[in-house]
């Protein structure tokens, strides 16, 4: 599928996983709709071709609202890139106590009912485009982890959160067949983000040296990459292609 002279809807699109991705679909010629919080968006470069847009995917009145102007912007909206996410670790049962139940909620509010949410609201958008010659109207690439397949002690919520977001994949992409809209996911393994960017030099090689090959972090431009393959395959759709190296992590 072109990306040239379409809109994108890229989630976290601030930085990260999708910073760089949605300045590689505006390189293409994209005009991209970068939703994020807004302190997030405050610290972003300004970058042509990329407007940020003040939205928390959990609230669906505000995706509501970023997906009309995607929408409206002249072009047809054809892609969505889902990268928002959050990651906090937190043993079920600890000398603490027991997982916050709260903060369980949360990390699946954010991570699966978010992307849901984006989902369901820009492919509805996206069903009333003009399709191409091959009936093809757009295409949805949600983000996982390897934590979905390899979750670590500490990653309850998350892990599960994104397992949701794996069993998501091929039901979602046999209910738009229909409209046109293919749905992949991503599944990367330890990618330097501004997430990692926290953790001291030693536990960043330590973390690296795991990797089988090439053993090393991703890159968030790899991420990127793949996303804009996707896209452009038209054969890819209900599947999970995990970007790590070949990592499976261990427990801890």
């Amino acid at each position: 599928m072109r990306i040239s002279q379409t809109a994108a809807i890229v989630t976290g699109g601030a930085s990260g996983l999708g910073g760089a991705t949605a300045q590689a679909l505006a390189a293409d010629g994209a005009r991209v709709f970068a939703l994020d919080l807004a302190g997030a968006i405050e610290a972003a470069p300004p970058v042509d071709g990329v407007t940020y847009l003040e939205a928390d995917v959990t609230d669906a009145d505000q995706v509501a609202t970023a997906v009309a102007t995607a929408s409206g912007s002249g072009v047809p909206l054809r892609v969505v890139v889902n990268c928002a996410g959050i990651g906090p670790s937190a043993r079920i049962v600890s000398r603490k106590g027991t997982h916050d139940l709260a903060l369980y909620r949360k990390v699946v509010e954010v991570n699966l009912v978010g992307t849901f949410t984006v989902l369901t609201l820009a492919a509805e958008a996206i069903g009333r485009t003009e399709p191409d010659g091959d009936g093809q109207r757009g295409v949805v690439i949600n983000t996982a982890s390897i934590a979905a397949f390899d979750g670590q002690i500490g990653q309850a919520a998350y892990a599960s959160s994104k397992g949701g977001v794996v069993g998501l994949t091929l039901p979602a992409a046999r209910d738009l067949a229909s409209l046109g809209i293919r749905v992949m996911t991503i599944a990367p393994g330890i990618v330097d983000t501004p997430m990692l960017a926290t953790v001291g030099e030693e536990v960043r090689e330590a973390l690296a040296a795991g990797v089988p090959f090439p053993k090393r972090l991703g890159t968030p431009a790899e991420y990127a990459a793949l996303a804009r393959s996707i896209i452009a395959h038209d054969y890819l759709n209900g599947e999970v292609i995990r970007m790590d190296g070949a990592l499976r992590m261990a427990p801890r």
